[in-house]
């Protein structure tokens, strides 16, 4: 049985924001995020590390324990909960998760992530002390393990760990540190919970949809509990007899009974009654008396409220706003403590990450400008712990308030999207729309200010501006003659969580969070286009939708290379001679494959409704000594798609298409706005001409609107909220075609130059997307176009600030 909240409240929804900027909402304790999403978290904060995962609390609840698993600096801090400060942090080589305190409060052990170790942590005076290893075997990627959930007896005599890349359930002996027993899993694991008697071990399968029941004394599986689509968190009642399970991808939590197995009970967290992915509950607490279930939804940026006094029967109470991504949430006395991965704002700083002057108390900002791995965007979330009292009921009820004002998205934008009468873009799934074709390019990492800061229509810095007009004249023309975007978020921080965003307006906790980790070189699995299932959204991608749909489709090296597809759906539907990523093959050749493809399609009057092109090499070599130097790379890309718009614009198809353009992640770059801020472009006969739009869109909006034209429903949350990009249309088309523009610029330039910046090209991994070291490579590329010894600026992006236990001014 499904338990829907069901809250009849007033909630002015605003509807005239769409101008607004990220940041500080002028008059307003919200904060706007990139993604059009708001935060107004509750109670208080303390800074964190980068992207806390996991939290625990001491039996006696005396220590709080946190394991930061971030890109860039990982670590494990002890804070004490009564005076709610950081007693000790340790720097750890590599983590992921895993963190449990012994009974006694004397030892803290936390996972050693690819290196494949425990740490043991003795906790003497308040303090890490002395630290010891369990091995569970050789550091990656000679042994692939990665202990996640840990979970230890009360007399510390036997440790229990379960892996994320081997699935197995490991039994540990702390004393001796060997490994008793190896135990194979149906699926990779996330968590564990030891039952009150200690006979019992579950597990949660998060690519199983199943929880795991080990028999302690046997040391075997006994059998498996079915739940929801990605279970994570555990959390068992003081009696043992009921089994909480969060579900990621399902947007619940299931309620098991352990003496029957069973579940008795799934409690939907989401703020309206829909099956979209999008809340990913992901964290799971009880209060003081057991009556009280509060459940982190991190999409959602909200704890999820419930009575539980009589499980199978629980009743919603409301919603908490917490900050951005919440991980994970405990209860000590009447203190809600909440970890918010991402910490509690966005916001433009000039300087770069720096730390805040002591006599200013209205944010606190971690790391300096001599750390540049802090001005890297995945190395940006700079996490926080949140302090909420109890609230009561009046409280409670405010904080819903807030929490549905914080949110886009409402279950009556599933049906009608915002838009207007007569537009080209539908606000209904099945209205009728005169565009028939959707032509979606996916490019490489690049900022607003990278290549189109030098518009003068547009809110740009020039002195950012690597790629302008000589080197990208097609996507000049393209912003100057259709619609220039200049306040446009991509929902993604880096290509790995990129293209899932870019292709299912999601990327679920398995990738949010695991890419840290690879891209910190940290080792792990990294195949996240369409290689690995677990990876996946509950319902697929937008090719998944086509195809239930009846909607044509073709993919050009998009989750592919050439004939070879990642996943199922596009097995048949990708063009045979388009490659994927490949940094040696020149956009030229995609450019080229797509045109001889699409002349045979239009022969044959089989064009797709909608075709997906991956034109990427904007991604640039750096300055390696004979690679395509950065700015001949990006005219090359630039050269690509106004080929393609050339081809498009001039066949039998062109009154009928559309052609949406953007980068799958901004991390190659400064951009003066925000992080996320973006070039993206629409071109075709039914978008406006020499228009400057200043409205606020993002990655799930271009999906949002490629959806309705398309007659699909929105895939997640975010796309349903999104504001669908109508504004950008006209009802009048204008069939001229577009003429590509050849750059100023030869296109087999090479970098040929014998520096410093060459010599530190040659070890960048440029084989895969992303490989290469974010900050390095920025650094060259700025050095290949502003000269060797040029100084390359502070970066001028987005900080995720964590705001201080003390507030001078709570409306600064």
């Amino acid at each position: 049985m499904k338990k829907y909240l069901v809250l009849f409240i007033n909630v002015m929804i605003f509807q005239g924001v769409y101008a607004q900027w990220p940041g500080k909402i002028e008059n307003s304790k919200q904060v706007l995020l990139p993604n059009g999403w708001k935060l107004s978290p509750a109670g208080h904060a303390i800074p964190l590390g980068d992207l806390p995962l996991n939290m625990q609390v001491s039996s006696s609840g005396k220590y709080v324990a946190i394991t930061n698993n971030g890109q860039s600096t990982q670590s494990l801090q002890l804070i004490d909960a009564k005076s709610e400060k950081v007693l000790d942090e340790k720097i750890l080589t590599k983590s992921w998760y895993g963190l449990a305190f012994s009974k006694d409060e004397k030892q803290l052990y936390v996972s050693g992530g690819n290196d494949n170790i425990i740490i043991n942590f003795s906790i003497r005076n308040q303090k890490l002390a002395e630290r010891d290893t369990i091995k569970l075997g050789q550091v990656w990627p000679k042994s692939k393990i990665s202990p996640a959930g840990i979970v230890v007896n009360k007399s510390n005599t036997k440790l229990f760990t379960v892996t994320k890349e081997d699935s197995c359930l490991y039994i540990i002996n702390p004393a001796s540190k060997q490994i008793t027993k190896k135990i194979q899993l149906p699926a990779i694991a996330y968590s564990c919970a030891l039952s009150g008697d200690e006979s019992k071990l579950y597990i949660s399968l998060w690519g199983g949809r199943a929880v795991a029941v080990v028999n302690t004394i046997e040391e075997k599986i006994t059998g498996t509990i079915p739940v929801g689509d990605h279970p994570n968190e555990l959390l068992l009642n003081k009696k043992g007899n009921f089994l909480f399970v969060a579900n990621a991808n399902d947007n619940s939590v299931s309620v098991i009974n352990t003496v029957t197995n069973k579940v008795i009970e799934t409690i939907v967290t989401t703020l309206y009654a829909t099956q979209l992915t999008g809340s990913t509950t992901n964290g799971l607490a009880l209060s003081a008396n057991e009556k009280t279930l509060y459940i982190a939804n991190a999409d959602n940026n909200c704890l999820a409220v419930f009575n539980i006094a009589q499980p199978g029967t629980s009743q919603s109470q409301g919603f908490i706003p917490v900050g951005w991504y919440p991980t994970s949430v405990k209860v000590i006395g009447s203190k809600i403590l909440v970890s918010n991965g991402k910490g509690n704002t966005s916001m433009a700083n000039p300087q770069g990450p720096q730390p805040i002057s002591k006599a200013d108390n209205s944010g606190y900002q971690m790391g300096s400008t001599a750390n540049n791995k802090l001005q890297y965007i995945a190395g940006l979330f700079k996490g926080s712990l949140s302090f909420v009292d109890v609230p009561k009921f009046e409280q409670l009820k405010v904080y819903t308030q807030q929490v549905y004002a914080n949110t886009p998205f409402t279950d009556k934008k599933m049906i009608t999207a915002d838009g207007e009468a007569g537009n080209p873009v539908p606000r209904k799934q099945g209205e009728k729309s005169p565009i028939k074709h959707v032509f979606y390019i996916i490019k490489e990492n690049r900022t607003y200010d990278q290549v189109l800061g030098d518009m003068p229509k547009g809110n740009g810095d020039s002195t950012l501006t690597l790629f302008g007009k000589r080197i990208t004249p097609n996507q000049h023309a393209f912003a100057e003659n259709y619609v220039l975007l200049d306040n446009f978020y991509v929902d993604a921080e880096v290509s790995a969580d990129g293209h899932n965003w870019s292709m299912a307006a999601y990327a679920t906790d398995v990738v949010e969070k695991t890419w840290p980790t690879s891209y910190g070189a940290r080792g792990g699995s990294t195949t996240f286009e369409g290689g690995r299932p677990v990876t996946y959204p509950k319902d697929g991608f937008i090719w998944d939708y086509c195809q239930r749909a009846g909607v044509s489709y073709r993919s050009y090296g998009e989750f592919g290379d050439y004939a070879k597809a990642n996943i199922k759906s596009l097995q048949g539907h990708m063009c045979p001679s388009s490659p994927g990523f490949d940094m040696d093959i020149t956009d030229q050749v995609r450019a080229d494959a797509w045109i001889r493809d699409f002349d045979s399609l239009v022969v044959a009057g089989a064009v797709p409704q909608f075709s997906t092109l991956r034109v990427s090499n904007d991604h640039t070599s750096g300055q390696k000594k004979g690679k395509v130097s950065p700015q001949a790379a990006v005219a090359d890309n630039d050269l690509a798609v106004g080929r393609i718009l050339d081809k498009l614009s001039h066949s039998a198809v062109w009154k009928e298409s559309v052609v949406f353009i953007l980068e799958d992640d901004a991390q190659n770059g400064p951009d003066h706005v925000d992080a996320h801020r973006s070039p993206a472009y629409i071109i075709g006969p039914y978008v406006k001409r020499n228009t400057a739009v200043h409205t606020m869109y993002s990655t799930s909006g271009f999906l949002r609107t490629m959806e309705l034209i398309l007659g699909l429903p929105p895939m997640s949350q975010y796309d349903a909220a999104a504001v669908p990009l109508f504004e950008c249309f006209t009802s009048k088309p204008d069939f001229t075609p577009y003429s590509a523009i050849t750059p100023l610029i030869n296109l087999n330039t090479r970098n040929v130059a014998v520096n410093e910046s060459s010599r530190r090209s040659e070890f960048f991994n440029f084989a895969k997307e992303d490989s290469a070291p974010d900050l390095d490579l920025n650094e060259v590329i700025w050095k290949s176009v502003k000269g060797e010894n040029a100084v390359m600026p502070a970066p001028k992006r987005s900080a995720f600030v964590i705001l201080e236990k003390k507030k001078k001014d709570d409306d600064d």
